[in-house]
């Protein structure tokens, strides 16, 4: 399975942004989605999952009421909707597939190549 994200770019402070992640095959039933960040000189941490087969979320103290993780099951896409953005949101935007339940990235096997977010103030 390969993921591709897309739909990063340059926002300003209370911009609105949705990320895309799309698989190049069908994502079985049981499978978790995630979305993790990456900003420069820090480590990879968590943003938000879902799991395939129904609409349970999970989301980040930092992020939550702000993000909103959904997928599109018909077309193998999970997206992240970002609003409020803020200027400590700026980083590198992974999407990941996994199979547990779990806010650890080492849970994660297959991995999207990254979207760069930028808010600039």
């Amino acid at each position: 399975v390969q993921l591709q994200a897309s739909g990063g770019g340059l926002v300003q402070i209370g911009d609105s942004l949705r990320l895309s992640c799309a698989a190049s095959s069908r994502i079985f039933s049981s499978a978790v989605m995630a979305w993790f960040r990456q900003a420069p000189g820090r480590e990879r941490e968590f943003v938000a999952l879902t799991r395939w087969s129904r609409a349970s979320t999970d989301y980040a103290d930092s992020v939550k009421g702000r993000f909103t993780i959904s997928r599109d099951t018909a077309k193998n896409t999970v997206y992240l909707q970002m609003n409020s953005l803020k200027p400590e949101d700026t980083a590198v935007y992974y999407c990941a597939r996994g199979i547990q339940w779990s806010r650890q990235s080492a849970e994660y096997n297959y991995w999207g190549q990254g979207t760069l977010v930028t808010v600039s103030s």
